[in-house]
């Protein structure tokens, strides 16, 4: 892993060709952006991914493409969800949209744009708001083997991006494992997750953002999120970005 106050193309490039675990952005937004978006998500009540399948809870605001994919593509109210969604995001920061400070300074490093990844010609919603108390499994995303045919251009490689608009005082620490999905790693699924056993006396790092961090890392490796235990809440804007053959990035959620 390594720490930086400037996210470069170099850092992208060598997360997606697998040399490099994670990158954390020290200072990517200032402080002031931060409490202004968690001031205007106090009259923004979030939903949450379905319980039955993702425990402990995990609430957001915006659609994830796990919620609505089914064996003939993304659900109708996936488009739906993700316009609702992208337009109460849009008056968080100052009547503005906290996605966009965080595009500009993505593209800023990339030089070139980033642009929606489509969905049957569709483009995609992008930039969840998630919180995330009681932590997350060691779970993996890989959306070619989850979802295939699920993007109109399948990414070479593809990158998990979150932005710390909220940390608490202790906890909330994410844990990247050098480690890849295998057939063998089912012996140890625990419903939507995979139990320690499946990563135990492997090479991990954990990565304990402060509030205006960024955090870039190949989430085809195994990861987790730590429960929180300090006062303050996590809370993150967080999307996926795909490296394809051509210039732009592609980002969806």
């Amino acid at each position: 892993m390594e720490t930086t106050d400037v996210l470069t193309r170099n850092h992208i490039l060598r997360l997606a060709a697998g040399v490099l675990g994670a990158v954390r952005i020290r200072g990517f937004s200032s402080l002031q952006d931060c409490r202004d978006v968690m001031s205007a998500l106090q009259t923004c009540p979030l939903g949450a991914y379905d319980e039955a399948l993702i425990s402990p809870r995990i609430a957001k605001l915006g659609p994830a493409a796990y919620d609505f994919y089914s064996a003939h593509g993304l659900d109708e109210r996936y488009w739906k969800h993700g316009e609702e969604s992208a337009a109460t995001r849009s008056r968080l920061l100052r009547d503005g949209d906290p996605m966009d400070l965080a595009v500009r300074r993505l593209q800023e490093a990339w030089g070139d744009e980033l642009v929606p990844a489509t969905s049957g010609g569709r483009p995609m919603f992008a930039g969840m708001i998630r919180e995330i108390t009681h932590g997350a499994k060691i779970h993996f995303d890989e959306v070619l083997r989850e979802f295939p045919g699920a993007l109109d251009e399948p990414p070479a490689s593809f990158l998990t991006f979150n932005w710390y608009l909220s940390m608490p005082a202790s906890g909330g620490e994410t844990v990247v494992h050098r480690h890849r999905w295998d057939p063998t790693d089912e012996r140890y699924r625990d419903g939507y997750g995979y139990e320690e056993e499946s990563v135990a006396h492997l090479p991990s790092a954990l990565v304990a953002p402060e509030t205006g961090d960024a955090l870039l890392f190949d989430s085809r490796n195994f990861h987790s999120v730590r429960p929180v235990d300090g006062e303050g809440r996590r809370v993150s804007l967080s999307f996926f970005l795909g490296v394809t053959g051509r210039g732009p990035l592609a980002i969806w959620s």
